[in-house]
């Protein structure tokens, strides 16, 4: 492979992220506008640890990750680290990139001193697995979601009315009653 390099993205990165995200199929129909990613862009550079990163190949962006290294109070105060939103451009997979972005990853994790270096994949994404586990990565726990807002089903957590489709049908989110909390027995 020529050369490579990976750094830290750039706001001037941005339409080049957002093509890799929607060549590899990351946004499902969800992508941002340049303004708000943008914005959230800017925000997340506003934590500290985590950072988006760009692979560049022959000056152009082929490939992107988030990395957020945290610190934590259980596993002897160990940090740990999450990566997100890893994507290669459709065109440039299969040509060592995802490979290298992650040891690049991993080798920042190991610096930091992190006990462990997580993410998660969707699960029908199988060729994706297999390069996670090719890469040294295994299968650890379960991995669990739930989106906050609205949450159904935990007491205590409100958000808005959920939305009627024009057809007056009701939204995918339906608010079903959760336990009720004791005090309202």
């Amino acid at each position: 492979m020529r050369e490579m390099l990976i750094r830290e993205a750039r706001e001037a990165d941005l339409p080049a992220i957002l093509a890799v995200y929607r060549s590899a199929g990351l946004e499902r129909g969800r992508g941002l506008s340049l303004d708000t990613a943008l914005r959230v862009f800017r925000r997340m550079k506003g934590y500290p640890d985590y950072r988006v990163f760009v692979a560049v190949l022959d000056g152009a962006v082929v490939g992107t990750f988030a990395l957020l290294i945290m610190e934590n109070l259980a596993n002897g105060g160990l940090p740990s680290a999450v990566v997100e939103d890893v994507a290669v451009a459709a065109d440039r997979q299969g040509q060592g990139i995802g490979g290298r972005m992650m040891a690049f990853a991993l080798e920042r994790c190991r610096r930091r001193g992190c006990y462990k270096m997580a993410l998660s994949s969707n699960e029908k994404r199988t060729a994706t697995h297999r390069f996670y586990e090719s890469l040294g990565f295994a299968r650890h726990g379960f991995s669990f979601r739930v989106e906050p807002n609205p949450c159904p089903r935990l007491p205590g957590v409100s958000g808005p009315r959920p939305r009627r489709r024009r057809s007056g049908a009701p939204s995918r989110y339906r608010r079903t009653p959760g336990p009720r909390p004791r005090s309202a027995r």
